[in-house]
């Protein structure tokens, strides 16, 4: 049995910690670490853990001047940290802690966010890459499908770069017309255009010492490709209305579903500016590509929302094909805590789960099938339904797209080709 030293000055520590559950199939939040915290399988423990190999008062956490210890309390089968069995040891971020067969990670945050692992051999090597991607300055260049997690893969490069302290800004490229992209990436003076009232830092200023995240750079208007371009090459911008330029200071990774050669071979993105954000390039496959991953990512999301699948629910689940991705999964695990509060989710309720999106899907497809040599038709049922969902789920974008199996970027696109003001919507049924 080992005993970790416990130094006599250490960084100042939180006065609150986490202990992660690390273990498949536990539908468990993070336990929260206070002042002292006992574990063990008597009730009497303030984290009880119901485990035939764990004592009744197995062992304890204290908050010391010099951080989070953990003490074993003459367990019969011992505390183990990383692995070794200790008396006692100081915690620090990520140490791996079980007791009897439950195991923890310590953290100073109750984050549970997707692992940057994979159990699929190919996606897991090209994951490798990552830490070493995250060392450098170079861009990051990040395609796959729409909900794939893309997002989540741009900021554990940020994460485990040298930057990680700095901020981390993300601008959706489609999300914003393209009067405005321009002034939202590199700012603008006061009154260098009707309704600037005063200056404004852009996203490349806001993530100065930082990382600044481009979602779906494929739908960057062709006029502002050259002005990135710049900024790239030179470190340097120009806001909107300025007769100088500032130096940049911000480490930039992109992301799009399309296929950025293809748009290059049609001149709809510039090949210079492909080959200067195409350094580095991480591809996430589809989730049906990667469903060695599709129990723990169940999980994961399962221990967000308080959500219980049975063994037989969760083979149904793998039947389905997962046209959102990852996306899809998350929102249908919410979807199941929404209906489903509380219950042990059965094979027989997985397609309510799936139906709602399922429905619309099918029935979009089938009115896209109709003729309808204007396609006025077809558009104005996609109106009605984005009008339904959005009432629905009062204005909540996200829950819509989400409800309508779009990607949140569409929905954006088809509000403005359809002129729905959201705003008004919403007061309509606030009032």
């Amino acid at each position: 049995m080992e005993t970790r030293q416990i130094p006599l000055h250490e960084d100042p520590p939180s006065t609150i910690g986490f202990l992660l559950p690390c273990q498949q199939g536990r539908n468990v939040s993070a336990y929260e670490i206070n002042e002292f915290t006992t574990i063990g399988r008597d009730a009497g423990n303030l984290i009880q853990l119901e485990d035939p190999f764990i004592s009744g008062r197995h062992a304890r956490i204290e908050r010391r001047a010099n951080g989070f210890v953990l003490r074993d309390q003459n367990s019969r089968n011992g505390t183990f940290l990383n692995g070794l069995r200790i008396t006692e040891a100081l915690l620090v971020p990520n140490d791996k802690v079980r007791f009897g067969e439950a195991v923890f990670v310590f953290s100073k945050t109750a984050d549970l966010t997707a692992p940057v692992t994979s159990k699929n051999a190919a996606w897991n090597e090209e994951l490798r890459r990552l830490p070493a991607f995250a060392a450098t300055d170079f861009p990051v260049l990040i395609t796959g499908p729409s909900g794939s997690g893309k997002d989540v893969l741009a900021l554990a490069v940020h994460e485990a770069s040298p930057r990680k302290h700095g901020p981390f800004v993300s601008i959706n490229c489609s999300a914003l017309s393209e009067s405005l992209i321009e002034s939202e990436l590199f700012g603008h003076l006061k009154g260098s255009f009707t309704g600037a009232t005063h200056d404004r830092k852009g996203a490349f200023e806001a993530a100065r010492g930082g990382t600044l995240f481009l979602d779906e750079i494929g739908d960057l208007p062709l006029s502002l490709q050259p002005k990135l371009l710049r900024a790239l090459e030179n470190r340097e911008i120009r806001p909107v209305g300025a007769d100088r330029v500032i130096a940049t200071d911000a480490r930039i990774i992109v992301a799009t579903h399309k296929n950025l050669l293809h748009q290059v071979s049609t001149g709809q993105f510039r090949e210079d500016l492909f080959y200067r954000l195409n350094v580095c390039q991480l591809r996430p496959p589809s989730l049906n590509q990667r469903m060695e991953d599709f129990e723990d990512l169940l999980y994961l999301f399962a221990r967000q929302y308080r959500v219980r699948f049975s063994f037989d629910a969760i083979q149904k689940l793998k039947e389905h094909s997962w046209p959102g991705q990852i996306r899809e999964l998350k929102n249908t695990v919410a979807r199941a805590a929404a209906y489903m509060p509380g219950e042990h989710i059965q094979p027989a309720q997985i397609d309510q789960l799936l139906d709602s999106s399922r429905i619309m899907v099918t029935t979009a497809k089938a009115y896209a099938a109709a003729p309808d040599p204007n396609g006025s038709l077809i558009k104005e049922i996609e109106r009605e339904m984005i009008l339904q969902r959005l009432i629905a789920n009062r204005g909540n974008q996200r829950r819509t797209a989400a409800d309508l199996g779009l990607p949140k970027s569409t929905l954006h696109d088809r509000i403005r080709m359809y002129s729905i003001d959201v705003d008004a919507l919403v007061k309509s049924f606030t009032v």
